[in-house]
């Protein structure tokens, strides 16, 4: 290892050092024999070595060469199952999972024993009347579970004064008979009797005066509303320590070595890209079809073509609806598109092309896929939902943090754990399957397909983005799963 600069050395052992690790000659020297294979991409390789030596089992700190070498060797592995990329394309096939929403497994929360199990029995599209109340008990238990491990809501255990005095946690209503001084409740906001609102939990309700309140994330409530906002998100590492394991997302479970291969195909995949437009009305000949081309054209000469094209609806200006009886002229659009493809023979090759239809097409809008790009999970959601929620706002939302509306849309869904948490009269949704817009843990992507203006936004680690208007606009934006960066790009 003669050839392995000092500086080299010194930035391994400082970044060991970092991790609370010490380094014996041996493990030193494996640890450049390792790094020596990924010269391009040292720092990475150096990062994802320390990652996993922090998820292993050691008995010291002090690390010894079999300790180094069999992290090592797992990874090595990982490097070895890459596949040749035989196209233009590096995403193995494999790395990209499309997931059907109604394959998603359930989850509820026990609140006595403190744990999710995960439901068996049948759900019908229909549900009867007990999936109804089913779905907001089991949205709030998700909520009072993860708001129940903050250390702002949880109660002290040794320290009596701040039981006392600042303690936030959480009461039930029901316990508030008989109580005097403050209290922390958590609830839904209910409109039980015209122009009165209450504040409900599982064991009762309570009037609220909301005409003097304003929305700001302090997460608090009271009887006389002066301040509410939404229980605190919790961090994805730490709601996956909790389900163990469980498979919230869908896809199924991996083991660690699976997940640790997986790591490193991610890594390596820096080429990918995925293409997405929102509200692609095919039937607009002139604009639309003249544009899906260009966009194509554009990307069949570069020289790592995209890995996934996603084209959101509605594909049709109309809504397709019970007087609409241009069925035969959408199939033919759909003909002319894909004959735009199949003229572009490396598009065609090694692309891959994800339909979702919008809120006014043909059928039910059932379709919500999700995306696994290797250990990434990727939800999207063809809705007009800022329309809809800025609609059905009861207070406005402060601007004291941010005025854009895109960026309180994504804090509501985030912290409420939900794609859509409007109300059934607003928004119905199919009550055995509102599992399937739950935002816990929550994915790494949210893609928003919107009508509104295009818009990005990193929110608490998550990348959230809406591609816009295609057909009005001429946006769409690329997006690189492996760096999670998104370019917003219009013609």
């Amino acid at each position: 290892m003669s050839s392995v600069s000092g500086a080299t050395r010194k930035k391994v052992q400082r970044k060991f050092k970092i991790r609370g690790f010490t380094l014996k000659v041996d493990a030193l020297e494996e640890v450049l024999s390792f790094l020596s294979r990924f010269q391009d991409a040292e720092n990475e390789a150096l990062d994802l070595l320390l990652d996993e030596i922090d998820n292993e089992s050691l008995k010291s700190s002090i690390l010894d060469k079999d300790a180094v070498h069999r992290v090592v060797s797992l990874l090595l592995e990982a490097e070895a199952a890459v596949e040749p990329s035989g196209g233009d394309s590096s995403t193995d096939r494999s790395g990209l999972r499309v997931i059907d929403a109604f394959i998603i497994p359930k989850f509820c929360y026990d609140p006595i024993k403190k744990v999710f199990y995960e439901h068996t029995g049948r759900m019908p599209i229909h549900g009867d009347a007990g999936a109804k109340s089913a779905l907001y008990r089991d949205r709030f238990q998700l909520l009072l579970q993860r708001i129940s491990r903050d250390p702002h809501f949880s109660r002290p255990v040794f320290d009596a004064e701040m039981i006392d005095s600042r303690s936030c946690e959480i009461t039930s209503i029901q316990s508030l008979i008989g109580c005097t001084g403050r209290r922390w409740i958590m609830g839904v906001i209910s409109q039980l009797e015209d122009g009165h609102f209450f504040l409900e939990d599982l064991t009762a309700a309570v009037p609220v005066n909301l005409s003097n309140a304003i929305s700001f994330p302090l997460f608090t409530f009271l009887l006389i509303v002066n301040t509410c906002g939404f229980p605190p998100l919790e961090d994805r590492d730490a709601s996956l320590a909790v389900i163990m394991g469980l498979d919230f997302f869908g896809g199924g479970s991996l083991s660690s070595e699976e997940n640790l291969r997986l790591s490193v195909l991610e890594k390596k995949a820096v080429n990918d890209m995925f293409v997405i437009l929102s509200d692609v009305c095919l039937d607009n000949e002139e604009k639309t079809m003249a544009k899906l081309a260009a966009v194509m054209d554009g990307y069949e000469n570069v020289e790592v073509v995209p890995s996934l094209f996603v084209l959101m609806g509605n594909f049709c200006s109309r809504p397709c609806n019970l007087a609409f009886s241009s069925f035969s002229s959408l199939r033919l659009q759909f003909g002319k598109l894909g004959e735009i493809i199949g003229a572009h023979p490396r598009l065609k090759e090694h692309s891959r092309f994800l339909f979702l239809p919008g809120p006014d097409d043909i059928g039910p809008s059932k379709v919500l896929p999700r995306i696994k790009f290797y250990t990434q999970e990727i939800v999207f959601f063809r809705q007009d939902l800022l329309y809809r929620m800025r609609r059905s706002s009861l207070i406005p939302p402060s601007k004291e943090e941010t005025s854009d509306p895109f960026e309180h849309l994504v804090a509501t869904i985030t912290h409420q754990s939900h794609l859509c948490p409007l109300p059934l009269t607003v928004q119905p949704i199919i009550w055995n399957y509102d599992h399937c817009l739950r935002l816990h843990p929550t994915p790494h992507t949210i893609v928003l397909g919107d009508t509104s203006e295009q818009k990005a936004f990193k929110y608490t680690g998550i990348t959230c983005f809406n591609p816009g208007s295609f057909s009005s606009d001429s946006t769409f934006v690329a997006y690189r799963p492996c760096t999670q960066e998104v370019e917003l790009s219009s013609l």
